[in-house]
């Protein structure tokens, strides 16, 4: 579904040296893009195909060109002109049998040959190897590019000894027998009379190139004139049928190589027009003819799609401008037409969609415009829903659809414009099959011949046209052509209609337009596209890629860089203009797609490998939200409008190009084209939300992205359409959770009201209750496709706030507020209930109970018969269990009914279970035949609610109280409802001794002393506090027990003894001061626990000076032990630094490495990547990837020993190891003092300065101090590199660092000291001690 669209046309003329001088012939050299012409006076004409497209060039008159002359005997002239370009020359065949090889460059002439009875026709063979001449004698000379003959052999079937030579020879053999070449070179075919008979039948000989062997020859037909031309690809032959007798215009008809017919199409003119010539383009999709009419000559252009020939194309001229055509050699969409009197006209053409805006398929054909509404069928080409018939072939056409108007106008070959309105869209069905005759609008004055064409409104067109060429005005615009206009114009055409429009039918006639407004331009222009977001404006791109904009107004504005409408960087054959912008007035913004595959946008490229795009909106004022592209290695992108704006292409869709990753990402963001070559050719818009994509054989193929589906979805649960995006889910299977994840659980349950009214449909409802899940998909399964909502969206939908939110787990909440809405909404029914049902069981837990309850109502009723008619309104009993089995588990179902203690149901569930009776009946009966306090108990200890078997139990009297006890033991939980059942004192004591005994058991054991404590079970409560060491709560319960005054020395002794044993010689220094009142072992503990202060107030509180030197000697001896201590430290802190900086720098260059052979060998395919590189990449010791393979899948015994012996080493530091790096970070972090150490420090240095030991209490502060600097500077320096990819070897040092924390930490230190500082001596130093004592508070 595309149309041939003609964005470039370039009119120059050739100077002739005379004035009777005609061209006669042409040749192309495509190595040095020149053109050579043969005039009829010999001068050849050399003209390079760049003088076309340069700048100005189309407003030139004249064609620059070298000429030269080719000098003949008198009465010869040339039959054939062909560039050898092995040679750089041109080769000329004359009518005297000559064959020249003329120089360009040197201007010199080489007879290279001469052949009998003259040269008819010379054909290069496609790579230039091989030259055939047909002579005028009949014959077929094949010769390389060197002149040597290969072979000869007669064109005709001549009968036996008949000798060709000037006197037998056929009379009217002068006419041209052509030649041509398949693609490859391997073949050629000719077209010869048949011999013997009278009429005009000729047939099509095949030829190899390498024997002149003929390979097969057509039936006897009747041929049309002395046309015929390969196709490249090789596929099939054209040539033309005489179907006079027939009383029909001739047709084109193809064979293959093997001499049959393949298909045909008639030309649809005339029955006296005649195909002059045929040619094949170079990518073999095009077909151009030169047909001759009554009246005129006309370049028509067909396309094959879908086993159809569509005319895409018709250029008109006068037929004594005798037209000839040739296609550029390397651009399949350059045509190149010249005219006797030497006018060259360069054509460039671009395929354009058929989809328009609103969805709508307008395809040309000839005079046709096929019209199928994408939107309501997808009808494959060439079939249609309806045709518009115009006078004459349509050359383009430009399409309004704004504001519920639809209306086309079309351009025809004959220069007139034709204006159809159509109706709206939704009545199109009732117009299949059937054709509208469109009438051209009424005017007075010459449109020129028109090269661009839009809508600036509903009633103006603005269009590009010249005057003054040889096709832009035939023989129905000469006599209006009065102004002598000449070259191009920009002109607006006022158009209005006289017919009333009648609704549901077309206007297609009564249509009058006029010029209004006609600007000369001095620069070409090479598309038009009119302005979305104002009225009656239009952007206009000239050939450099500068976009100027059209206000009716006021004409043309020029555009700057400063305004919105940006220019491209290169000339855009494909041009849109998208508005965009959720903010109201959305701008517009211009897309341009060169010729190269590059996608402009707002100054910048979007994409450097595209092949089509298009857009999508999801929104009623059609702002534009997705872009939508293909690339050249066929994948489909979505792209959101706003991530172009935000820079965030490369980063999403990675340029837009596939790179074969060995780690293969979870979601791609593209979709793989199935089809090699196929293009974007529309988009269904809103909740359609389909792309249409046409491959090159011409099938439609509509694909729905999820991505496009999930935007649809999420727009339409925004408008709160509920039931529209419900069936939307249901259409493209998409995850229900969608409805309820994207603006919250709690947001949808306020809706749910609103969603089962919309819905109004039981079945759809009952799928979406089975479909709730508890996850949420749209952060999980659906991330990459859409974003989460803002709060302010999700807070949108909600009404009333987060404060009327139900409280719960996402299902069951849901599910609860679909089962009120369903009540509230529907009338009792069947499937009401059901559906009701059905939210019940895939609650969250299922609530079982409440199912069965509803439906032991029902039965209830059933057996009361008491209302008979309402029966109708509710399912059958045994309907809802088997719906309610087929939801639930049965065995869930049947524990259920059997928490109702309710037998009978039970026992229904589980018959329509399919239980065997065998195991179910005996165990009702025995429940059956139970008191029913035991009834209960019994069930609910089978179905293990033990507080209610508890309850139930203890209920039924003093005689199962026994059983009470062993339940609790049992089930130690159950003990805090005990003691609530029972409160009389006899009965709760045994309870709460048995759950102080199970404490214990448990090694609980001070929670089981309080317990024993409430319980006056003094014995087991001192047990429990001496089993944990509490020697506080063994003498306090000593206390209670009374307990003498040896027996209390004796206990304390013994907890004195086992504190110190357990390392906490501080506690065991107060049991021995305040309960043995022994002071030396009581300071000796002390000065074990280095608690150096509480020593010294201990020793002078009572008076020991003995025991002021130990204390003061195990000061020292400490201070010396830690001065050591932090040596090593600070040793330790550069080793380990220093190592870990070696390990970094090796991994971070190991990295780079590594990254650099993946980039390389990204480029490779999967298949040819080398597993074995792929695993080492992966598990090298200095990445972080893991190996993951079939294998390692399997987790065995092996690898689980292995797994926890690594977690028993991870504090290990191990070189070599993938876990060093790390290992040394964590170890420098654990370096770091303790609070417990700097106290002890801080009481070491306070009381070391009490004794007067100044230096040693100043060397250990230094050195600590050292060593803390020091390991928070390195802490710091690794925390800083291990997030970088680079070391600075300067500014990554421990000096460095530790400058910089000591700054930081000193002045904090300073601002939470002492207000100020002692008086300091001349030399620096402090006066007194004083400031070494306050400053050691600050270093704690």
């Amino acid at each position: 579904m595309n149309n041939l669209k003609l964005f470039r046309e370039v009119p120059l003329g050739l100077r002739f040296q005379s004035d009777d001088e005609t061209l006669r012939f042409s040749a192309f050299d495509i190595e040095r893009n020149r053109l050579f012409f043969l005039s009829s006076h010999n001068f050849i004409y050399t003209s390079h195909l760049s003088s076309f497209h340069e700048k100005g060039a189309w407003s030139n008159s004249s064609l620059s060109a070298d000429v030269t002359s080719v000098d003949l005997e008198p009465g010869d002239l040339v039959t054939s002109f062909e560039y050898i370009m092995e040679k750089e020359a041109l080769l000329l065949g004359t009518s005297n049998g000559l064959l020249l090889l003329y120089n360009v460059d040197a201007n010199a002439t080489e007879i290279v040959g001469k052949v009998d009875g003259g040269v008819n026709c010379i054909s290069l063979s496609p790579d230039g190897e091989l030259v055939a001449t047909i002579t005028g004698f009949g014959q077929i000379l094949v010769m390389t590019h060197d002149w040597d003959l290969l072979y000869e052999t007669p064109l005709d079937d001549f009968p036996e000894g008949y000798h060709v030579n000037e006197e037998n020879f056929l009379p009217g053999r002068l006419e041209q027998h052509p030649i041509s070449w398949r693609g490859d070179g391997k073949y050629f075919a000719t077209m010869s009379d048949v011999c013997g008979s009278d009429s005009l039948h000729r047939k099509l000989k095949f030829w190899e190139h390498d024997s002149g062997a003929l390979l097969a020859s057509s039936e006897s037909k009747a041929f049309a004139g002395e046309v015929l031309e390969w196709m490249p690809s090789g596929a099939k032959v054209a040539a033309v049928y005489d179907r006079k007798a027939e009383n029909e215009c001739p047709s084109i008809v193809f064979f293959e190589r093997n001499g049959l017919e393949r298909s045909k199409f008639s030309i649809n003119e005339g029955i006296n027009a005649k195909v002059k010539f045929l040619k094949w383009n170079c990518s073999s999709d095009l077909l151009a003819g030169v047909v001759e009419c009554e009246n005129y000559d006309a370049i028509k252009i067909w396309y094959f799609s879908n086993n159809h020939w569509y005319l895409k194309h018709e250029i008109r001229y006068l037929k004594q401008d005798e037209i000839r055509i040739i296609w550029d050699p390397a651009k399949p969409l350059q045509l190149i037409c010249w005219t006797l009197g030497g006018q060259v006209t360069v054509y460039n053409f671009v395929w354009i969609t058929a989809v328009v805006d609103n969805s709508t398929a307008l395809v040309i054909d000839g005079s046709n415009i096929h019209v199928t509404p994408l939107s309501l069928s997808l009808i494959p080409p060439p079939m249609y829903l309806f045709s518009l018939k115009f006078s004459f072939n349509v050359r383009g056409m430009a399409v309004y659809c704004k504001n519920s108007k639809n209306q086309l106008a079309a351009f025809l070959s004959d220069g007139s414009v034709c204006v159809v309105e159509l109706p709206s869209i939704e009545t199109w069905e009732e117009l299949e099959g059937k054709e509208f005759s469109v009438e051209s609008s009424h005017t007075e004055m010459v449109f020129g011949s028109i090269l661009h064409l839009v809508w600036l409104d509903s009633h103006t067109l603005l269009a590009v046209s010249h005057y003054g060429f040889s096709h832009s005005n035939d023989l129905f615009q000469t006599s209006l052509n009065e102004g002598g206009l000449q070259g191009f114009y920009l002109q607006e055409i006022e158009l209005e209609c006289s017919e009333d429009l009648v609704p549901g039918l077309l206007t297609c006639s009564g249509w009058h337009a006029t010029v209004s407004k006609r600007n000369a331009l001095e620069e070409m222009i090479i598309s038009i596209a009119p302005n979305p977001a104002a009225k009656c404006s239009a952007y206009m791109q000239f050939s450099g890629g500068k976009v100027t904009e059209y206000i009716s107004k006021s004409g043309i504005r020029g555009g700057s860089p400063e305004q919105e409408y940006q220019g491209f960087s290169a000339p855009c054959p494909w041009v849109s203009v998208a508005l965009v912008g959720s903010a109201s007035p959305s701008k517009p913004v211009l897309f341009g797609l060169d010729e190269i595959g590059r996608l402009h946008a707002s100054g910048r490229i979007v994409c450097n490998n595209c092949t089509s795009f298009s857009f999508y909106s999801n929104l009623a004022d059609q702002v534009i939200t997705h872009l939508i592209l293909a690339t050249k290695q066929d994948l489909l992108f979505i792209v959101d409008i706003v991530d172009i704006f935000h820079g965030e292409l490369d980063s999403k869709y990675a340029n837009f190009v596939h790179v074969n990753s060995r780690k293969k990402e979870e979601n791609e963001n593209y979709i793989n084209i199935w089809e090699r070559g196929a293009k974007i050719v529309g988009v269904l818009h809103g909740d359609e939300a389909a792309i249409i994509l046409q491959t090159t054989r011409g099938n439609l193929e509509c694909i729905y992205p999820r991505k496009l589906v999930l935007v649809s979805t999420i727009n339409a649960l925004v408008q709160k359409r509920f039931r529209d995006a419900l069936l939307m889910v249901r259409r493209h299977r998409i995850d229900f959770n969608v409805i309820v994840d994207y603006c919250g659980w709690q947001a949808f349950s306020q809706s749910a009201p609103e969603f089962v009214r919309q819905v109004n449909n039981l079945g759809y409802i009952t799928d979406f209750v089975c479909s709730v899940k508890n996850e949420n998909i749209i952060e999980k399964l659906y991330k990459n496709h859409v974003s989460v909502p803002c709060p302010e969206a999700a807070n949108a939908m909600l009404v009333g706030g987060l404060q009327n939110c139900p409280a719960g787990n996402k299902i069951s909440s849901v599910l609860m507020a679909i089962r009120k809405a369903l009540e509230d909404h529907f009338t009792e029914s069947p499937a009401r209930e059901l559906c009701i049902l059905t939210t019940l069981a895939r609650s969250d837990p299922p609530l079982l109970e409440d199912a069965l309850k509803r439906i032991k109502v029902i039965r209830e009723k059933e057996l009361s018969h008491a209302d008979d008619q309402g029966r109708m309104s509710y399912p059958s009993a045994e309907e809802s269990l088997k719906h309610l089995l087929w939801l639930a588990d049965p065995d869930a179902v049947y524990e259920a009914a059997l928490g109702l203690y309710d037998l009978n149901l039970a026992a229904i569930v589980a018959l329509n279970a399919q239980k065997d009776p065998k195991e179910f009946l005996p165990f009702l009966q025995e429940l059956e035949r139970m008191p029913t306090l035991i009834m209960q108990y019994n069930i609910d200890l089978r179905l293990k609610r033990f507080e209610k078997a508890l309850r139930h139990i203890a209920s039924a009297g003093d005689s199962y109280y026994d059983d009470c006890m062993t339940l609790v033991k049992k089930n130690p939980q159950l003990f805090p409802l005990a003691l609530q059942l029972f409160t009389d004192p006899a009965k709760r004591m045994p309870f709460l001794e048995a759950w102080g005994d199970q404490l214990s058991d448990e090694k609980c054991f001070e929670d089981a002393a309080t317990i024993y404590l409430s319980c006056f079970n003094l014995d087991k409560a001192l047990k429990s506090y001496r089993a944990i060491n509490n020697w506080s709560g063994v003498l306090t319960v000593a206390g209670f027990l009374n307990m003498g005054k040896d027996e209390v020395l004796h206990l304390a002794s013994e907890l004195c003894e086992e504190l110190q044993a357990l390392g906490k010689p501080g506690e065991a220094a107060k049991v021995a001061l305040e309960y043995c009142g022994d002071v030396n072992t009581g300071v000796n503990l002390l000065i074990s626990a280095r608690d150096w202060e509480e020593a010294l107030r201990v020793v002078f509180m009572h008076r020991r000076e003995d025991l002021i030197k130990a204390v003061k000697d195990a000061s020292v001896e400490c201070a010396n032990t830690l001065i050591n201590e932090y040596e090593e430290g600070l040793e330790k802190v550069g080793k380990y630094l220093a190592r870990y900086l070696a390990v970094r720098q090796r991994r971070l260059l190991l990295k780079a490495k590594l990254q650099s052979e993946e980039l390389a060998a990204s480029d490779l395919d999967d298949d040819a990547a080398s597993e074995a590189s792929s695993s080492f990449s992966g598990m090298s010791a200095y990445t972080t990837g893991t190996r993951k393979s079939s294998a390692a899948s399997t987790c065995t015994a092996s690898t689980k020993a292995r797994d926890s012996r690594r977690q028993r080493k991870r504090g290990k530091i191990r070189p070599g190891s993938p876990d060093e790096e790390m290992a040394l970070v964590e170890h420098l972090k654990g370096m770091s003092l303790t609070v417990e150490a700097r106290l002890e420090l801080k009481s070491l240095l306070v009381s070391l300065m009490m004794f007067g030991e100044g230096e040693t209490a100043r060397k250990l502060q230094q050195i600590g101090e050292n060593f803390q600097l020091s390991q928070m500077a390195a802490v710091r320096l690794a925390e800083d590199t291990i997030s970088n990819d680079t070391i600075n070897e300067h500014a990554h040092t421990l000096e460095q660092y530790t400058q910089k924390v000591a700054i930081k930490w000193f002045s904090n230190t300073i601002k939470l000291s002492l207000p100020a500082l002692p008086a300091t001596q001349e030399n620096g130093s402090y006066a007194s001690e004083d400031w070494s004592m306050q400053y050691s508070l600050c270093f704690v």
